[in-house]
């Protein structure tokens, strides 16, 4: 079960980024002209509850991964430390942002200020996410996949 999850939560990861990056693109290309339309509002949807179901998966893993691990002198340790602090952290505060950025953009008055939402609360989420993945350049003894 623990490999199968890894694996879904690690290549959910490349479908999140996209769905991020479209959701940002569109927004900042639309957000001086555009028309807020239903596609609009299903592209940062589905960014969004992408999202979420991530979070989701990486909470199991978090509760039965060997590399969360509250042994004593763990936060000495920069591979346990990540995992259980850093990674997670970073990963909620990410998320909720983007929720937020969600809600304010369909509680927004004027095209301009939903675009606007999407495009500042998704971007600052982006780069958390980018921070806080386990990259296989950063050592932390994850790949890829």
């Amino acid at each position: 079960m623990y490999n199968g999850l890894l694996h879904a939560h690690s290549g959910l990861r490349w479908i999140v980024l996209i769905l991020l990056l479209t959701a940002i693109f569109n927004a900042f290309s639309k957000k001086k002209s555009g028309v807020w339309t239903a596609k609009d509002k299903k592209i940062s949807l589905f960014a969004m509850v992408f999202t979420h179901v991530q979070l989701l998966i990486g909470l199991v893993l978090y509760f039965i991964s060997p590399k969360v691990n509250f042994v004593e002198g763990f936060m000495k340790d920069d591979v346990l430390r990540f995992f259980a602090v850093e990674h997670i952290l970073l990963m909620v505060v990410a998320i909720v942002l983007i929720t937020i950025g969600h809600s304010k953009s369909k509680k927004a008055v004027t095209d301009a200020k939903k675009f606007g939402a999407i495009a500042t609360f998704y971007l600052i989420g982006l780069i958390l996410i980018l921070a806080s993945i386990p990259w296989p350049f950063r050592n932390l003894g994850s790949g890829w996949f």
